[in-house]
């Protein structure tokens, strides 16, 4: 069976806390979600902000391929007819072959929000489903709180759906608004309307996210009869989200068989989430299903040592087939497998007897350094440095001679932060000093300031990210503190760690290991060596 899905981002999304979408923001994933092979893209709702408005003139000039734009909106006014209402008016302006109308369904909402007569409200989405069909649209309608309605008054919300549906609506999208319905639920009331034979037109589901069930809820609706779905990228929604099409649609295309999106578009759908996520300006979730980080890393021993052999004993599919990949994580559970696997990512090979001599001592020396406060799950800079110093393969390529950081508040209240370095590449002392937003920024100003006369290729290094874990609370300001740096050249990304009671010292240690890692990497590829 073919699933329509129908994403909603660009409305329901963008209203999300901390959320906010420019013009341009909204008009690249357009262009994403077109790519990815979605069928509708809702815009946005073009009679309640300029930026909407805006939109859709300026989505007319995108060469869409597979997604049909949609606008929104909701019933006439009680107080108006179609013909005169500005907002079904800016619906029309905005020229869309598809539009899709709201109306209620819970009698509670007629009442209590829209006060007005139950009979009212359905002549309101008589009119204007009538109205936008005689001006040529193909009209979805949105039946709001349609399963609440429905387990306090289904005669009234079924005759709601049964004039939107005589009316002319394209498709009829039955909402759980609040998000607060169970599976079981929505399957048996979601299959009471397919079998109802005074609704004869396509069933759509939209569902939120209030109980965790938002994607469960949308996958039972589908197995009842609903052939579009709606959702949102990363689940974005107004309170706790929408239904996740970055798990609906594997669930559906992958788990269940149904068609809809192609399965080499799905090859996609990790780019895709980290895209929306980064134009968002939201961190990603390394732990969201199917496209995160962590969906499908390893940790225990015991597990890696699995899936080594067979992936299937703890990977659910093939982290390909979404765009993912798999991940060992290296940490005091790890075992000897581990190891030997990660050095395999690093052209480091360990499985022969040469290197399994070292693997004891590399395990050792991990949980050991965990046991004092280290990490290495996101500093695999850090970790294969310490693979090939127990192996002696690492070369040093300066000493420190000493290092003094001054932090100044001068009388206008500014904070100034100086850093002094004295630094021995071979027999070559370097002094130098610089200035930085703060002590450690000035450290790191410093360090390769002193280096770059002898390593040019450090001029490509950034910091990019800087995080500062206390490891305990018993200790106040004498506590350990685990330093977790990201750096890039332009070309990847690497992270590194530092630990110790003082929060310099701990910068230092990641800062050394960051710049040594850059340095390793220029000396493989002098000797042709590839990663």
């Amino acid at each position: 069976m073919f699933i329509e899905f129908y994403d909603t981002t660009l409305r329901d999304g963008a209203q999300s806390e901390d959320i906010s979408f420019t013009l341009n923001d909204k008009l690249r994933i357009t262009e994403l979600l077109d790519d990815f092979g979605i069928h509708f893209i809702e815009g946005g709702w073009p009679g309640s902000n300029p930026k909407d408005l805006y939109y859709f003139k300026e989505v007319k000039k995108l060469a869409l391929k597979n997604s049909k734009i949609v606008a929104f909106s909701s019933t006439t006014k009680s107080t108006s007819r179609p013909g005169s209402d500005k907002s079904l008016k800016l619906l029309l302006d905005s020229e869309t072959e598809y539009v899709t109308i709201v109306g209620k369904s819970w009698d509670l909402h007629v009442r209590d929000a829209l006060k007005v007569s139950l009979d009212k409200n359905l002549t309101m989405i008589e009119k204007t489903i009538d109205f936008l069909k005689k001006n040529g649209r193909k009209v979805f309608f949105d039946a709001e709180h349609f399963f609440d309605g429905y387990k306090r008054n289904p005669d009234y919300t079924m005759k709601v759906i049964e004039v939107a549906y005589s009316a002319g609506a394209d498709a009829i999208v039955l909402c759980d608004t609040n998000g607060g319905s169970m599976p079981d639920e929505v399957y048996e009331i979601v299959k009471r309307v397919k079998m109802d034979k005074r609704i004869k037109v396509k069933l759509g589901i939209h569902t939120h996210n209030d109980t965790e069930m938002a994607v469960a809820n949308t996958i039972m609706a589908v197995k009842a009869g609903c052939t579009q779905v709606q959702g949102t990228i990363n689940g974005y929604g107004e309170r706790c989200g929408n239904a996740n099409l970055c798990s609906v649609i594997p669930n559906l295309i992958l788990k269940m068989g149904f068609e809809g999106i192609e399965k080499e578009k799905l090859k996609k759908l990790r780019e895709l989430s980290l895209t929306v996520d980064e134009i968002a300006n939201l961190v990603p979730d390394k732990r969201k299903p199917y496209v995160g980080e962590s969906a499908f890393a390893h940790k225990g021993g015991i597990h890696v040592s699995a899936v080594c052999r067979n992936p299937e004993t703890y990977e659910h599919i093939r982290p390909e087939l979404v765009g993912n990949s798999q991940r060992i994580l290296i940490s005091d559970l790890s075992g000897e497998s581990s190891i030997i696997r990660k050095a395999k990512e690093f052209n480091i090979d360990l499985s022969n007897e040469k290197g399994k001599k070292h693997v004891k001592e590399i395990v050792k020396r991990i949980k050991e350094m965990e046991l004092f406060g280290y990490q290495f799950e996101g500093a695999d800079g850090t970790l294969e440095l310490l693979i090939k110093k127990v192996m002696g393969l690492h070369k040093k390529y300066f000493d420190l001679v000493g290092f003094r950081v001054i932090v100044e508040k001068t009388s206008k209240g500014d904070i100034l932060s100086e850093a002094t370095i004295m630094v021995k590449v071979g027999d070559r002392l370097e002094h130098t000093a610089a200035l930085g937003c703060g002590p450690v920024n000035a450290l790191d100003n410093a360090l390769r300031k002193a280096l770059h006369k002898f390593y040019p290729s450090l001029k490509e290094v950034e910091l990019v990210d800087y995080k500062v874990r206390v490891l305990t609370t018993k200790a106040g300001t004498e506590a350990p503190i685990r330093v977790l740096i990201e750096s890039s050249d332009g070309k990847r990304v690497w992270g590194t760690v530092g630990v110790s009671e003082n929060i310099i010292e701990a910068s230092w240690e990641a800062l050394v290991d960051s710049i040594d890692y850059k340095l390793l990497i220029e000396e493989e590829k002098e000797l042709g060596k590839t990663r």
